[in-house]
């Protein structure tokens, strides 16, 4: 008898106790309707929330075998946590999808239909957002830079949400590094890549789960692990720059000795110059610093995540 292939569907989340429910009930109709010649599970992960996520996930594990539930001792972050998730499922596909129902469930039929097309990895793109217009357009404008300074061409408007062949997920369990940036580890090695545009929705959640420095922080991952350019200009120009100011110290040094009293007065130059080099140091030295902590975070080898429970693994 022919054995079922398998989908593991990954669900990371976070403050997620409006939309568990929901999340498991789209799916199970899914597999039950639209891909019932296939076997499942759905993995809730949650990153230690500060809400009733876990109750509701233990919940689910207690009525559905096919449900699991995976919960970090602490938070770890969206980075961490996401990465680590796509891990969890041992299916012959893997399914991510974020807790906060954004991204469709309903898109899952359509890869699987490009999986078995030969597709090893079928992620989902946005081409638009319910979410504020002004975050969607700096977004648009980051990946607009990352395309430019990138050494390996970066999926545009894209969160890691898609279909993962077994395969794929193999090489991502070959990934030695605490801060893995998905995104860029997705367009540098994906095997026979489908993208899918989709139009997100707004999040469940109600209010994002990030701020500023926690956005930011994933920019800086993803400039430090994917471009090098940065340090390029700050050597380039730092080179220009000091020849220029070679070429004006000599031209000052002449011009005194022709003209001994032509210098009486120069503090405000001197000034000036001090400070324009200064800020210019300032800045380059802040690139070389983001560079120096995603090297130091990543010689640190510590583990990605630190599982505090688990249900439905007792088997395993």
């Amino acid at each position: 008898m022919k054995t079922k292939k398998k989908i593991s569907v990954t669900v990371p989340c976070w403050s997620e106790e409006k939309s568990i429910l929901q999340m498991y009930e789209r799916l199970t109709k899914i597999f039950k309707n639209k891909l019932s010649k296939y076997d499942y599970e759905i993995i809730f992960v949650d990153d230690c929330s500060p809400d009733n996520t876990w109750i509701e996930i233990e919940k689910l594990c207690k009525k559905d075998k096919h449900v699991k539930g995976i919960k970090n001792a602490r938070n770890f972050g969206f980075t961490r946590n996401v990465f680590a998730s796509l891990l969890y499922g041992d299916g012959d596909a893997t399914f991510m999808i974020f807790g906060d129902l954004q991204d469709s469930p309903e898109l899952l039929e359509q890869m699987v239909a490009e999986w078995e097309q030969g597709y090893k990895v079928i992620v989902g793109q946005k081409k638009g957002s319910a979410e504020s217009k002004f975050i969607y357009a700096l977004r648009t404008l980051y990946y607009k830079l990352m395309k430019k300074l990138s050494d390996t061409a970066q999926i545009q408007h894209f969160n890691g949400f898609g279909l993962y062949d077994r395969k794929f997920i193999e090489v991502m369990r070959q990934i030695d590094d605490p801060s893995p940036f998905l995104k860029g580890i997705v367009s540098e090695f994906a095997m026979d890549l489908k993208i899918i545009p989709y139009e997100q929705a707004k999040s469940l959640r109600g209010k994002s789960g990030s701020n500023f420095l926690k956005t930011y922080d994933i920019a800086m991952l993803g400039i430090t692990s994917y471009t090098k350019i940065l340090m390029r200009v700050a050597t380039f120009f730092s080179a220009i720059l000091g020849f220029f100011s070679i070429c004006l110290a000599i031209f000052v040094f002449i011009s005194k000795l022709l003209n001994w009293k032509l210098y009486s007065y120069g503090t405000a130059a001197i000034l000036i110059g001090i400070f324009f080099l200064g800020a210019i140091q300032l800045f380059f030295l802040g690139v070389l610093g983001e560079y120096i902590l995603s090297i130091n975070t990543r010689s640190m080898k510590r583990p990605l995540v630190v599982v505090g429970e688990k249900i439905g693994f007792e088997k395993e």
